[in-house]
């Protein structure tokens, strides 16, 4: 029977799905440095945002678990465009180095446009520059963003097939909504994107077999029960502070009781982007093996 079709409740859990993944890259890992190779994420964060920074150091630790290297660079918030780039062009000659993450946001006084489009596509192992970005939308990307892919792979996980569904996705950002319409197109998705300016966006959300929605912002918007079709899945990939606690868009008690699967927060897609982030430094260093 579909998940599709289950009326009854079910939680994604983000953490065992991500277990799997890094089950997976722990063996290529290994397998790699039989080969005298050592995966490596150069990682740069820029000032002293203090969530950055706590995004910074759990992927360093994930890395770490997973037996990846990982190459360090912590730069003031004064840096000029210049110096970055810089930055960014001696790790794209860096052999050592298999993949780049720009902790993003970036200072207002630097272009990220500019930075992201700097690195090798061979080292995006976020899935962010116009080359992977061009390549996604033709099937052809080597890396997809690693939230979008983390998505599908829980979808997976759950077995929910995607083909003449329709998936409502509330975001269309170049970090989640974008990658994440061709990677559901691809799977023979009917995909609508809506976003801040979208009308009535209850009509949508209602008609939807699947929704992926990350606004963040609560007192803009929440998803609730009367917001969504029985059986539906849920894909929650917001993260805010309400009410002293951490919490996505979906009302999880709510639509639990609707939905036939809903991903918590915490808990949900946290846990699968970095897992997907280790999954695509792994898939670089092995590419980079192949062409040397």
């Amino acid at each position: 029977m579909p998940v599709l079709a289950v009326l009854s409740g079910g939680k994604i859990d983000g953490k065992v799905i991500a277990q799997s993944v890094r089950l997976e890259v722990k063996e290529a890992v290994d397998a790699l440095k039989r080969e005298g190779i050592l995966p490596c994420l150069a990682t740069i964060l820029v000032g002293d945002d203090p969530a950055s920074a706590t995004y910074v150091r759990n992927k360093h630790k994930a890395c770490q678990e997973a037996g990846i290297a990982t190459d360090d660079h912590r730069l003031s918030a004064s840096i000029t465009q210049e110096e970055l780039g810089r930055l960014v062009d001696s790790l794209n000659c860096n052999d050592r180095v298999h993949g780049i993450l720009v902790q993003l946001p970036l200072p207002d006084h630097l272009d990220s446009f500019e930075i992201i489009s700097k690195m090798l596509p061979s080292k995006d192992v976020d899935g962010l520059t116009p080359s992977s970005a061009g390549l996604l939308s033709m099937g052809r990307a080597p890396f997809a963003a690693c939230t979008p892919s983390g998505i599908m792979r829980m979808l997976d996980y759950h077995n929910v097939d995607l083909r003449g569904r329709h998936v409502v996705v509330i975001n269309r950002s170049n970090l989640i909504g974008r990658p994440l319409y061709h990677m559901l197109l691809a799977r023979d998705a009917t995909v609508t994107t809506c976003h801040s300016k979208t009308k009535d966006l209850a009509r949508h959300t209602r008609l939807a077999d699947v929704i992926v929605t990350a606004v963040g912002n609560r007192a803009k918007f929440l998803l609730t029960r009367d917001m969504i079709k029985d059986g539906a899945v849920i894909i929650d990939v917001a993260i805010t502070r309400h009410e002293g606690r951490l919490a996505g868009d979906a009302d999880y008690e709510d639509v639990i009781q609707k939905a036939s699967l809903v991903t918590p927060v915490p808990g949900g897609v946290g846990p699968m982007t970095v897992a997907m982030l280790l999954r695509n430094t792994v898939a670089a260093a092995e590419l980079a093996r192949a062409g040397r």
